[in-house]
């Protein structure tokens, strides 16, 4: 099992930043894909972000392209979002997870990744 805490959400200006932090302990899988994904309320989870553990490709969704940037401490077991330029529409709560998704397709696809963090509340106010 692993398991994955995030940290770092809170409440922002438009146009300010905020840096998320994943943490995952338990047992860990060099293969696996990390990820970022967000829910806005009464809506489904929505890929952010991902990357693989091992390293190699970085992937992100058009939406947030230039403005985040997604990076891991692998001493530390750690993965980061930092999101700069934050508009109120990237209000929502982030979760990180885990899985072993392969192609593009399945890294920005949810039911790919087995293990989730328990989310964080990212708020951007006008």
């Amino acid at each position: 099992q692993m398991q994955l805490v995030e940290s770092g959400g809170g409440l922002v200006q438009a146009g300010g930043s905020l840096r998320l932090s994943c943490a995952a302990s338990g047992r860990t899988f060099s293969n696996y894909v990390l990820g970022w994904f967000r829910q806005f309320p009464g809506k489904e989870r929505q890929f952010v972000a991902a990357l693989r553990w091992s390293g190699g490709r970085i992937y992100y969704a058009d939406s947030v392209k230039g403005r985040f940037t997604i990076s891991r401490d692998n001493a530390k077991n750690t993965m980061y979002l930092r999101m700069n330029s934050l508009k109120p529409e990237d209000t929502a709560v982030y979760y990180c997870a885990a899985g072993g998704a392969i192609t593009t397709t399945q890294v920005m696809a949810g039911e790919w990744y087995d293990y989730w963090g328990q989310g964080t509340q990212v708020t951007v106010s006008s």
